[in-house]
């Protein structure tokens, strides 16, 4: 005799949310939390977790080598002579560069392989919104790792001073100084990875395309901005460059722009006062104070605006 099946109802106990309903602000602090959490490899395996290690360590370790080399050479170094904050600035930016190129592409690229980018897009989100909140949480992270560089250096150029107090006094504007000099370079950093992947499929595809980017805009702009003949001094033990004659003449200054290594360092090394010399940075210099600054605006406001652009079309 064939046994009776028999079904059974269980109560679960469901019952409809009655809490308070955030809205906007709300989603957008979770998206923000969890875009960190993501970027820093939160919440999943080892592997995940190695990349943002040596994207903090890649931070940190330059101002520590220039901290010990001003230890070595008897305290801080004089008024725009290395090691200062332009010096690691033009170092930590090509490092920030090549590891957001790597990490950022992951906040986007993973939604929408996942196919969860329309649960985003729901009311109150939109997709200025979703953008929004993964770009301040990638910003927040090479923010919070540049600043604790240029902090660390400033620390250290103070407490190796014969008269701490009186380096401090004297170089206070120090400080507002690498502070916008941190944000510029954590917006085009952040900025970037983050366009690129918006119209990528994979994260190894938009990591690969900037990578590329920064290596070959470096190797065309480098060599035709290169000095063939040049004039130098020695200044407080600095070789200073008085003239260069670059192998294209005129052109060199325009040509210096297409280094994405240097776009942000152009508007930097005139907030900081301290040139780091190159032969293209020489060049670029030359140039009304103007043209750098809109060519950052360029490749930092118009892929912000496409991805956008892309993103309302998706939604």
């Amino acid at each position: 005799m064939a046994t009776e099946r028999r079904g059974e109802i269980h109560d679960i106990g469901y019952q409809r949310y009655e809490g308070p309903r955030e809205g906007r602000r709300r989603a957008l602090i979770a998206l923000w939390i969890d875009g960190m959490r993501t970027a820093l490899g939160l919440g999943r395996g080892t592997k995940a977790k190695i990349l943002p290690l040596l994207l903090i360590a890649s931070a940190i370790l330059p101002a520590a080598i220039l901290v010990i080399i001003a230890s070595i050479n008897g305290g801080p170094p004089a008024p725009g002579t290395p090691p200062n904050h332009a010096l690691y600035d033009s170092i930590v930016l090509m490092l920030v560069l090549l590891f957001s190129a790597i990490i950022a592409p992951e906040l986007l690229c993973a939604d929408r392989r996942s196919q969860v980018l329309q649960l985003y897009l729901v009311r109150p989100l939109s997709p200025a919104d979703y953008l929004a909140g993964r770009w301040l949480a990638f910003l927040t992270i090479v923010l919070a790792l540049v600043y604790f560089g240029q902090s660390v250096l400033f620390i250290g150029l103070t407490l190796n001073a014969e008269e701490p107090l009186t380096y401090v006094r004297e170089n206070w504007l120090d400080v507002p100084r690498f502070l916008v000099a941190g944000a510029i370079v954590s917006v085009f950093a952040t900025t970037i990875p983050l366009a690129v992947a918006g119209f990528a499929s994979r994260r190894a595809y938009a990591a690969a395309f900037v990578i590329g980017l920064i290596f070959i805009s470096s190797a065309v702009a480098n060599p035709l901005a290169i000095c063939t003949e040049r004039q130098t001094h020695m200044e407080d033990n600095v070789v200073v460059l008085d003239r260069c004659e670059p192998v294209t003449g005129e052109s060199a200054k325009w040509i210096g722009l297409l280094d994405l290594t240097n776009v942000p360092k152009h508007l930097n090394d005139k907030i900081l006062g301290q040139v780091v010399p190159s032969d293209v940075a020489l060049q670029v210099a030359e140039l009304p104070d103007a043209v750098p600054i809109t060519w950052y605006l360029v490749l930092t406001v118009g892929p912000a605006l496409l991805v956008l652009r892309r993103y309302q079309r998706i939604a």
